[in-house]
């Protein structure tokens, strides 16, 4: 698969040789005072993007793909330069592109960002609140349906990070869900239907930081205030949440998921023969362990990142009163100064409590940048050929482009926004590359003709992108929810596949509407209404797990 994967990569670059030579020869440029490209504002500067999505698609790997879409747009600025296309692709690519976007203020400052919250998410683990949480829980949860409302709610409260959320829920309820019943299929379906669906409508996130870096050039809109606008907007994960909380409450399961939970409660909380967690031993943790090791880095942050929010929207200043400080905070500046002061005060409230020594502490701080290693470099390649293709005038051609296009096709450009962003996930398993690929685009479209619609199309590409992530075996935060509930990892996919679709379909509809009533409340209104018929309806077919259940355990 690899060597397949490797020849299709080399085919790739062949064909793109034997594009760009002849263009070279017949598009050179005579030596202009103030270089324009050759191609600038013209159908090609949309070729770097289609060559990211196609080789995400066939490859299913999102770091070369953005490479090569990267590249591609370095040689389509660099045809026809007078210094020669070699030397011009080279010096764009990796000096004003890489190089440019790593050492660009807004972007450094994100990055540091997302990497506290790791060396926080460290902290937090290996401090023992999670465990100590786990211990209240156990003791304090007396039914089924509050064992799974209770990893719900801490699914919500942990919202910095999906790759926190789903580990430290499964290994805090895993315990707990056992103790009722509940098969590791369901725990993993209610991890990952908390981790990115919370995580992409909270303003306080390692997604929200990321959404406001590939968005910080839209035009003359402030990314943050951006992406606070599209949270009404996000209905996947907005209906998923209510989806979930409807689900456990009425006692109700369907498709694959039905069978496990069944089996569950008769003794079999795995269902498959092979279970490749079974046997794991229990994880170290601190025995000195308080809920509140995990409540205070927690809240912590969401004061420090609120003070440091309205601090960069002139608050303290006197400019503006709180709410439009919130509103015009710029998320770079703000999340910054949050992350680093909780960080500070996280520090030292563990070395007053004696959970860590001080070499410790700051082990936790590479160990934490590895943690978020991955997401990073996705946030660099996704920059920089968002980058690129500005260059080349993409923005201008896509504006140029739809400038006379039907108001019915712009109207239901969201709900199609929607479904290449679910294909493109589900295909590369990744989010954060989804978004990185397609906002820039929607943003192309929109931010001149329709503001209002440019937030849908934003939204869109969001829900999609969590959708598709959902769906996609191959998905990261769907492969740390399996592993969070130490779950076979395709029981997973198939019992969780159900419930996302009937979600994305509703979802679907939504942005239908969406697109032409500008306004999110009939859209949630008509999606809360639908899933509620769906689920009264197969309550009704199917009733509740308990009532099938009494016999022996059957295998999937």
């Amino acid at each position: 698969m690899k060597g397949k994967k490797l020849r299709l990569l080399l085919a790739a670059a062949v064909v793109l040789a034997a594009v760009i030579i002849p263009l070279a020869v017949f598009a050179a440029d005579e030596g202009a005072e103030e270089y324009v490209p050759a191609f600038f504002g013209t159908w090609v500067a949309l070729v770097p993007a289609v060559v990211a999505i196609a080789l995400a698609l066939i490859t299913k790997e999102v770091y070369s793909a953005l490479f090569f879409g990267v590249l591609v747009g370095g040689i389509f600025w660099g045809v026809g330069h007078p210094d020669g296309v070699v030397r011009a692709t080279a010096v764009h690519v990796f000096q004003d592109g890489f190089l440019g976007t790593i050492t660009d203020s807004y972007n450094m400052a994100i990055l540091v960002f997302t990497t506290v919250l790791g060396v926080l998410v460290v902290m937090m683990n290996r401090s023992g609140g999670a465990a100590a949480f786990g211990r209240w829980a156990q003791e304090n949860v007396k039914s089924r349906v509050g064992a799974q409302i209770v990893t719900v709610i801490l699914g919500c409260i942990i919202f910095i990070d999906d790759y926190f959320n789903c580990l430290t829920v499964g290994t805090v309820m895993r315990p707990i869900t056992d103790t009722h019943k509940i098969s590791r299929a369901k725990l993993s379906y209610l991890i990952d239907s908390t981790a990115a669906p919370i995580c992409i409508i909270a303003p306080i996130s390692t997604w929200a930081a990321a959404v406001s870096g590939f968005a910080k050039d839209a035009g003359n809109a402030n990314p943050f205030q951006l992406f606070l606008n599209t949270i009404p907007y996000n209905f996947y994960a907005l209906l998923t949440i209510f989806f979930v909380f409807a689900l456990v409450l009425m006692k109700l399961d369907y498709g694959p998921m039905r069978k496990h939970e069944v089996n569950a409660l008769n003794g079999d909380v795995y269902t498959t023969p092979d279970r490749p967690f079974a046997d794991a031993k229990a994880e170290e943790v601190n025995p000195k362990g308080r809920v509140l090791d995990l409540a205070f880095p927690v809240i912590t942050l969401v004061v420090t990142s609120i003070l440091g929010l309205v601090h960069s929207g002139g608050f303290f200043s006197g400019d503006s009163n709180f709410i439009d400080s919130f509103a015009n905070a710029s998320a770079d500046v703000g999340l910054m100064y949050g992350a680093v002061f909780a960080l500070i005060i996280t520090i030292i409230y563990f070395m007053i409590r004696g959970t860590f020594k001080f070499t410790e502490l700051m082990q936790c701080i590479p160990d934490g940048w590895r943690v978020m290693a991955a997401g990073e470099l996705i946030l660099i390649f996704a920059w920089t050929i968002n980058s690129t293709t500005g260059s080349i005038g993409a923005a201008d051609f896509v504006y140029e482009a739809l400038q006379g296009s039907a108001a019915g096709l712009m109207n239901m450009l969201p709900a199609i926004i929607f479904l290449v962003a679910c294909g493109l996930a589900f295909a590369t398993g990744t989010s954060w590359g989804t978004f990185g690929i397609l906002i820039p685009i929607v943003i192309s479209v929109f931010a001149k003709s329709d503001p209002q619609l440019m937030i849908i199309g934003m939204s869109a590409c969001m829900a999609g992108g969590v959708f598709g992530d959902h769906c996609s075996p191959i998905s990261d935060t769907t492969v740390l929810s399996s592993t969070g509930a130490q779950s076979n990892h395709l029981n997973h996919v198939t019992t969780q596949m159900p419930y996302a679709i009937t979600v994305g379909a509703v979802t679907f509809v939504g942005f239908v509407i969406a697109g032409f009533a500008r306004t999110p409340l009939v859209s949630l209104a008509v999606g809360v209404v639908v899933l509620l018929l769906v689920l009264f309806y197969m309550k009704k077919r199917r009733g509740s797990a308990e009532a099938e259940a009494g016999g022996t355990p059957t295998s999937a």
